[in-house]
């Protein structure tokens, strides 16, 4: 069983005071620094496990920091916690980089990352409620995460609760019809508790998403369902944290965040075959090397 680290809790809670209280400049500094020490772990755990999804995982990586360390209420001490604030990783096979945004949350100890993948790990290649503290539901079949997002945010509702409902999603999973109907459900009911994250980086498994379903306008798909809209650069920490903190319109509110697959390693950055390869001892190397501070 999976248990707090306290070194890194620790951590965790001093950035998030850093970050509520610093100069937008030191706040940005911070927040990079965080982001990319978890893209160097992201980059070691799935050479070692010798498999992943580092493309995806990197080009998330820049909103799950911020969420974390700015937005999000949990407690790593109280996993359970009713009134938690509930995080939905849809494209769950970027597993990777929630367990290592976990992980440097102090939900368990990042040395178990090692294990990613291996056989009996609690780290399986997609996410188990069960095994993994911080996970709210397990995904990876795409088009999942949103639909239990409505009703997690349906639950808060009915409860009284204050608690809000963040669901990440990859572009490529938006050609998945379950998610427009979730979308439509969300806005019929004004879930102004419920925030969508859209890792928009325009590659999926094989190909570029506008060449295997077009979903542009994307933007427009969305406001047309009754969604609040934002636009940002995904990689723009302080935008991120600008478009989470938007005044609620009484709306659910979808964030588009316009993002690079193989975010921070040159020759992994905008290349659909790094959307499931893994580096090489020699491309880690490099990898390791461009990302270091």
């Amino acid at each position: 069983m999976l248990q707090v680290d306290r070194e890194e809790l620790g951590r965790w809670r001093a950035l998030r005071r850093l970050v509520e209280t610093a100069d937008p400049p030191t706040r940005a500094a911070a927040l990079r620094a965080a982001a990319d020490r978890s893209r160097t772990v992201v980059i070691r755990t799935i050479r070692t496990a010798g498999m992943g999804h580092v493309g995806g995982d990197l080009s998330v990586i820049d909103i799950l920091t911020c969420l974390y360390a700015a937005v999000l209420r949990v407690d790593p001490e109280r996993a359970g916690w009713p009134d938690r604030d509930r995080f939905i990783l849809s494209k769950g096979h970027c597993a990777a980089a929630l367990y290592t945004t976990l992980a440097h949350s102090g939900f368990f100890p990042p040395a178990a990352l090692s294990t990613f993948m291996a056989p009996l790990s609690p780290l399986n290649g997609h996410p188990d409620r069960n095994k993994v503290p911080g996970v709210e539901t397990n995904t990876g079949p795409l088009g999942h995460g949103l639909p239990v997002g409505v009703g997690a945010a349906i639950a808060g509702r009915l409860a009284g609760s204050s608690r809000r409902v963040y669901v990440v999603l990859g572009d490529g999973e938006l050609q998945e019809g379950s998610n427009w109907e979730a979308a439509m459900a969300a806005g019929h009911r004004d879930l102004d508790n419920l925030t969508a994250v859209v890792d928009r980086n325009r590659l999926q498994q094989g190909a570029r998403t506008e060449a295997t379903n077009r979903l542009e306008p994307l933007a427009g798909k969305w406001r047309s369902f009754g969604w609040q809209v934002s636009e940002v650069d995904g990689h723009d920490h302080l935008a991120l944290l600008a478009a989470f903190a938007e005044p609620g319109a009484g709306r659910p509110r979808c964030v588009i965040a316009n993002t690079v697959k193989g975010k921070g390693v040159s020759f992994m950055e905008d290349r659909v075959e790094w959307h499931h390869k893994v580096p090489s001892a020699e491309q880690a190397e490099a990898a390791l090397l461009e990302l270091a501070p």
